[in-house]
C-alpha cells in the first residue's frame, strides 16, 4: 500500500478593492466616534480612510491610532489598527461597538500612525511616491502613552491582510 501527501500553496494578491474595504470598516469606526463625540469631522474622516486605503494598498502601514487625547495620554474613546500579514481564514468583523459615554471633557481628538519595516527598507523614490497620494501630510512625533489598557476587540481582514483593533479602557 502507497501513501502520498501534496501540499497546496495559496497566493493571494492584495488588490486596491481589499484595502478599499478595510479602510471603510475603520472609517465606519470612525463615523460611530463622531456620532458618538463629536470628531473627528466628516472630511478628517474621508482623509484617513484615504489614507488608510493608500498606506495597506502599498503594504506600508504599521500602526494607526485614532481617538482622544489629555495630559499627552490617549483615553477612552481611542481606537488602534495594527496591520499584518494572515492566513486566508482570518476573521472579518463588522465595524461598531464602541462604547457610548465616555468623559471625553478638556480632551483634544489626534490620530498617531506608524509605518511598518517594509517602509524603511523601500527607497525614498518609493516612500515620496506614496507620500504624494495621500491626502495630509503627517510630522514626526513620539508615540503618545494610555491612560488606562489596551483591549483588543475587532479584526478586519481581506487579501491575506488584517487589521486588528483595539480599544483603549479606563481602570
Amino acid at each position: 500500500m502507497s501513501s502520498s501527501s501534496y501540499a497546496v500553496a495559496e497566493s493571494q494578491t492584495f488588490t486596491l478593492t481589499h484595502a478599499k474595504h478595510m479602510a471603510a470598516k475603520v472609517a465606519a469606526d470612525l463615523m460611530r466616534l463622531q456620532r458618538l463625540y463629536g470628531k473627528p469631522s466628516t472630511e478628517s474622516i474621508s482623509d484617513y480612510e484615504k489614507e488608510v486605503t493608500v498606506l495597506l494598498k502599498a503594504g506600508y502601514l504599521g500602526t494607526v491610532t485614532y481617538g482622544f487625547k489629555r495630559d499627552g495620554k490617549w483615553i477612552e474613546p481611542t481606537l488602534k489598527y495594527s496591520a499584518s500579514e494572515l492566513s486566508s481564514n482570518a476573521a472579518d468583523d463588522t465595524p461598531g461597538r464602541i462604547r457610548p459615554n465616555a468623559d471625553v471633557a478638556g480632551a483634544l481628538f489626534a490620530s498617531y500612525l506608524t509605518y511598518n519595516a517594509a517602509w524603511d527598507r523601500t527607497s525614498q523614490a518609493d516612500r515620496d511616491a506614496v507620500k504624494a497620494q495621500l491626502p495630509f501630510s503627517r510630522g514626526v512625533a513620539d508615540e503618545p502613552g494610555v491612560n488606562g489598557f489596551m483591549t483588543s476587540d475587532r479584526s478586519y481582514s481581506s487579501g491575506g491582510r488584517t487589521l486588528d483593533r483595539s480599544t483603549v479602557r479606563s481602570y
